[in-house]
């Protein structure tokens, strides 16, 4: 019979994912940035002496500080809704009808199972249907979605559906392919391995559309 603490790590292992939001309680921003970096710190600091490290050392006395601001402003900011970048768009006045593809957007991220890098590249696609959104805006929002623990399933379905909401059409697309380093530096420690996940929405769904992303993803960018 397999225990909880088992069935847990099986679930971790399997890239188990039970909602398309983040896991986020309701009291999650009750405390300020400065609030959450000071209980981080201790117990960054907790960690450190557990595993045996002297924390007087002049290398290391600064990490629980450093990993706490880190956690808080940087790789896990995007959980705080204040930061959610603003999707401006635009009329279409120029009618441009055919898919537009900005790809190859940096991924860095964190797999929520082992708080480990997850580092790739998202391609994102739309076909208009009146409004346009800038170029910088649809980074932004991956990277918005990306700074928290993460799926790279839910990170995929995340970003389709802040476009979808933002230029009013089903038809938006999105490719992500990311090394996981839960994968490549510990467990199978598979260093050659990729996870690639996709979501298409409206017209994406078509098989010839698809197709034109998908080769659009694959030409070579030339400067």
């Amino acid at each position: 019979m397999i225990n909880n603490e088992d069935f847990l790590d099986e679930i971790g292992d399997n890239h188990f994912s039970s909602n398309a939001q983040n896991p986020v309680r309701q009291d999650a921003f009750d405390l300020s940035d400065e609030e959450k970096i000071e209980k981080i710190k201790k117990d960054v600091e907790n960690i450190l002496q557990t595993l045996g490290m002297d924390l007087t050392d002049d290398s290391i006395k600064g990490t629980p500080n450093r990993v706490a601001k880190m956690f808080v402003k940087e790789i896990f900011g995007g959980l705080n809704p204040t930061k959610k970048p603003k999707a401006s768009t635009f009329d279409n006045n120029y009618k441009y009808g055919e898919m537009l593809v900005e790809k190859n957007i940096t991924v860095y991220s964190t797999c929520e199972h082992h708080l480990l890098p997850i580092i790739g590249r998202a391609h994102v696609a739309y076909i208009s249907s009146g409004r346009v959104i800038g170029l910088s805006k649809m980074n932004r929002i991956v990277e918005y979605y990306a700074k928290r623990p993460q799926v790279q399933e839910r990170l995929t379905m995340q970003i389709v559906q802040e476009l979808q909401i933002a230029l009013g059409t089903d038809d938006v697309a999105c490719v992500i392919d990311a090394k996981h380093l839960c994968v490549n530096s510990r467990g199978i420690k598979d260093i050659e391995s990729s996870t690639v996940t996709s979501e298409f929405g409206g017209k994406f769904k078509d098989p010839q559309t698809k197709r034109e992303f998908l080769d659009y993803i694959k030409l070579d960018t030339q400067f």
